[in-house]
């Protein structure tokens, strides 16, 4: 993309991605051999995944298809379940965010993931999984728990790294549009359904230094994305650490906002896809997103019932206002089939997300067409397996 159309606030948005640009797609591309795809990863673009939560670990395992040069950056004011438990007692940060990235990273046997992922359900600790207490026995090892997410990352030969977005152990406080005020990150949905009105702020309750490695991983990203994930608990933690905001807004990487499928219940109930966009630009700056990702998939009537129960529905696009703030808009059917929940596909959002930075941010010479050359065999995996 040349300098004038980036300063003339070009955003692509589903054309663009689309179609109509040869020099993206490969319309008649061969087979491929496996060592191709290999190189490819291995020489594929840096991605800044930011967020927290189940949704960030759901788009890692698509993502660690398409390139091995990821950093996950993971929010750490989680104070609830097993995690909260070990923070309270052990004085580390919360570990269950950070190895669900892991996991999801990770290249090792099935039955490694099954007992890392286990969770005891009786005795003193029930509730609690084996893969905690892995970090946790790991944190007492190595001194620092930025060293045993290290370690463990080694330990299960993970694609890429996950990073803990700061060492500091930091609350989460929310502030409501009545003027009540809660901290702490799991009492915030109650206080929510409490009061009965909207967030108007989050904030971290003390200063917090990010690491070195974080600003050093935006500054050098070819794609920084934000989500997809809870918008208040997991993904804006992250923009509240100092300098985090700032150093994506003066990244020359495309910013890819992953809007959730569903309003999420005791968070953000009737939000349109472009409020939750505004309610990153408040916490951060407008250099925040150039894109926003919306699921446009079928939702089926029972799931949606069953959501509508709990005060939340389909994430409904307002397209207009999108376009009036100059920010792309991408709509696709990201979707996953068949689950007990409306949940990202990994393979479909990775595609999507790939597409984006071919599009946007085009790398020259043999990167370009490793690039194009990954986003035509994932399209060619997802249509094999429809």
């Amino acid at each position: 993309m040349s300098n004038k159309e980036k300063n003339s606030g070009f955003r692509p948005g589903n054309a663009a991605i689309y179609g109509g640009r040869d020099d993206v797609v490969l319309y008649h591309p061969g087979d491929y051999k496996l060592e191709d795809i290999e190189a490819a990863r291995g020489a594929g673009p840096n991605v800044v995944v930011i967020g927290g939560g189940t949704g960030l670990s759901t788009l890692l395992k698509g993502l660690k298809e398409c390139t091995e040069n990821i950093t996950a950056v993971v929010a750490v004011s989680d104070d609830g379940g097993g995690s909260g438990v070990l923070r309270a007692e052990m004085g580390m940060l919360p570990p269950g965010d950070l190895r669900n990235c892991i996991l999801a990273l990770a290249n090792v046997e099935p039955l490694m993931g099954q007992v890392l992922n286990y969770r005891f359900t009786e005795g003193s600790l029930s509730g609690q999984s084996f893969g905690n207490l892995f970090l946790a026995a790991l944190n007492g090892i190595c001194g620092s728990f930025e060293e045993a997410v290290r370690r463990m990352c080694d330990v299960l030969a993970i694609t890429g790294r996950v990073l803990p977005v700061t060492n500091a152990n930091v609350d989460l406080e929310a502030e409501f549009e009545n003027g009540s005020t809660v901290v702490g990150e799991s009492k915030i949905f109650m206080v929510k359904k409490h009061e009965k009105c909207r967030i108007k702020r989050v904030r971290l309750t003390e200063k917090a230094e990010p690491l070195p490695d974080v600003l050093n991983a935006i500054a050098e990203a070819d794609m920084i994305v934000l989500g997809p994930g809870s918008l208040y608990t997991s993904v804006i933690p992250n923009l509240l650490v100092d300098g985090v905001a700032e150093a994506i807004a003066d990244s020359g990487a495309v910013k890819v906002y992953v809007c959730n499928v569903m309003t999420q219940e005791g968070e953000t109930e009737g939000y349109t896809a472009f409020e939750h966009v505004q309610t990153l630009i408040d916490h951060a700056s407008n250099g925040i997103c150039d894109i926003c990702v919306v699921n446009s998939g079928e939702i089926s009537q029972k799931l949606l019932e069953k959501y509508l129960e709990e005060g939340a529905e389909q994430t409904r696009i307002d397209r207009d206002r999108f376009e009036s703030a100059g920010i792309g808009l991408v709509e696709s059917e990201i979707i996953a089939d068949g689950g007990k929940l409306a949940r990202h596909d990994p393979e479909k959002l990775a595609e999507v997300l790939m597409k984006i930075h071919a599009a946007y941010n085009p790398r020259r010479g043999i990167y370009g067409r490793y690039d194009r050359m990954i986003v035509e065999w994932l399209d060619g995996k997802l249509r094999k397996n429809t």
